[in-house]
């Protein structure tokens, strides 16, 4: 809609209508602002009041947001709920932290101590976490409270009377700072074997899962989001359906972390934005989860970030585009669908915070290309940017093989490092089983093409011993049932596992060699 405010930048946020809607300035025009309103706008009517609020959509960052469920837009979605019952009321605006939940405050620094705006001044323990506080800007530090506060609360002062809070505020769409950007050398372990084993993902690298639908992208993305080794989680439903969500909360309430015993929602940040809500929330959503998870990396957390779907975030920035009459690319998305992608793709990475300490954001988001065509643009545009490809193949989903990740279309960029780093930590023979189930995978595949014109018994006792093995990686060490305790492989089970079914081919060859037969090395 258009709003009749001369001053108004692009992206500042404007409220709407007498039920004060919130949207965001898209285009700007002489004397007039094209405005996205994030909400329904049924009922609006024209010469309605609208008002600008001076700032960009914005993140509130500080204690209470870990195992918080929010919205496109931040807001909490419990108390939301406490408010105005099973659907948002237009207009709701309430603040995403707790204000006037109390916290403990430990002081690090004294009366008199010269600080800059990064540097840590105390902390509060939130949950399991400890929760640095830093000071926000520069300046002599006059006093700092030692003992409980809340948020309206400050914990200090400067010198110069300016108050030291708990909160910060940051613009979602802009990248948080950071001294430096390292190379992702270290592994994140997911818990999944085909990831683990056959394409390593690197921490603070960022991998696509595209496939169509029945692929288990859903269910592969929680059962990462369960598992995997990191410190904190952001799960992003960006368009799910309501009832895949609501699954995903109580699973996540009732498990406990694997690493640490602990409940698994305290170590996670909740992002819904269901297929029944506004759709320009929708392409708000990954840059508030984004900017969530930016700043847990800044305190030195290694931190996994789930976006389901990216495709679903792409149809709404389609829409948007669409609304603002601008030129279609390809299948109509936005020309610019590519250059979004790439830049959100770049807020990931290890780095060097500004307190000199590390910190790694990754990035893990499932596309669903429509009928699982994987040249459509989305999927493309990942492609150009990601580091981890993981093909979920239909062919593999309708014989029951989940997770249903092809091991000759998927690729990993960083399997040269995780590879040697899980060589020199876990298995010297790592490298070497790798190779080698690899070799076979690719065998079988050339031995089935044989098979099928000559008949299985056709072949060679050696060559159907390998196809044997073959079907044992695939079935037993590939194949992971999300709902049993098999679910879950740390890395000294993943090479265990691959080596006994390696060794048992090792075993059975030189027993047919002896001249055996090969139903009888079968059956021993």
């Amino acid at each position: 809609m258009t709003v009749d405010l001369k001053g108004l930048k692009l992206y500042d946020m404007v409220r709407v209508g007498e039920a004060m809607l919130i949207g965001e300035v898209v285009r700007l025009e002489q004397e007039r602002a094209v405005v996205q309103v994030y909400e329904d706008t049924r009922g609006l009517g024209v010469h309605e009041p609208a008002k600008g609020l001076d700032t960009p959509l914005t993140a509130r960052l500080g204690p209470g947001l870990l195992s918080g469920m929010f919205d496109g837009l931040q807001r909490p979605m419990e108390r939301l709920f406490r408010q105005c019952g099973p659907f948002i009321c237009s207009g709701s605006d309430l603040y995403p932290l707790e204000l006037e939940r109390p916290w403990r405050f430990f002081p690090l620094r004294r009366a008199g101590d010269e600080v800059v705006a990064s540097d840590i001044i105390g902390y509060v323990e939130e949950g399991a976490f400890r929760h640095p506080l830093t000071a926000g800007a520069s300046g002599a530090i006059a006093r700092l409270e030692d003992g409980e506060f809340n948020l309206t609360q400050p914990v200090g002062a400067f010198a110069d009377g300016r108050e030291i809070t708990a909160i910060r505020e940051w613009p979602v769409r802009k990248p948080r700072p950071y001294r430096k950007k390292l190379s992702p050398d270290l592994p994140l372990v997911t818990g999944q074997r085909a990831v683990d084993f056959l394409f390593p993902l690197a921490r603070g690298g960022a991998a696509v899962f595209p496939g169509g639908f029945g692929t288990g992208k859903t269910v592969l993305e929680q059962s990462v989001a369960k598992f995997s080794a990191v410190d904190l989680v952001v799960y992003v439903g960006c368009g799910e359906r309501g009832n895949e969500m609501a699954e995903l909360l109580d699973e996540f309430a009732a498990l406990s972390d694997p690493w640490t015993g602990k409940p698994l929602m305290d170590r996670t940040i909740v992002v819904v934005n269901t297929s029944n809500m506004p759709v320009a929330a929708r392409e708000a959503s990954i840059y508030t989860a984004v900017t969530m998870a930016e700043y847990y990396r800044d305190m030195g957390y290694h931190v996994l970030l789930l976006a389901d779907s990216i495709s679903r975030w792409a149809e709404a920035l389609r829409e948007i585009s669409s609304s603002l009459e601008e030129m279609p690319g390809e299948e109509g998305y936005p020309t610019y669908l590519a250059s979004r992608l790439s830049g959100f793709f770049e807020r990931a990475g290890v780095v060097e915070t500004m307190n000199c300490g590390i910190g790694s954001l990754s990035m893990i988001l499932s596309v669903s290309p429509p009928g699982g065509d994987f040249t459509e643009p989305v999927t493309q545009a990942c492609l150009r940017t990601a580091g981890a490809f993981f093909m979920l193949d239909t062919a593999l989903a309708h014989r029951r093989h989940f997770p249903a990740i092809n091991w000759f279309q998927s690729y990993s960029l960083y399997e040269r490092n995780i590879v040697r780093h899980f060589t020199a930590e876990i298995s010297p023979r790592w490298e070497e089983l790798l190779r080698r189930c690899r070799e076979m995978l690719q065998r079988e595949e050339s031995l089935r093409e044989v098979a099928e014109i000559v008949g299985i018994e056709g072949l060679q006792d050696a060559d159907r011993l390998l196809m044997k093995v073959a079907e044992r990686i695939r079935l037993e060490f590939l194949c992971q049932n999300a709902y049993t305790e098999d679910a879950f492989s740390t890395p000294e089970q993943t090479v265990a596992k691959i080596g006994e079914i390696l060794e048992f081919h090792d075993r059975a060859a030189a027993r047919l060699k002896e001249g055996v037969l090969l139903d009888e090395v079968l059956k021993s």
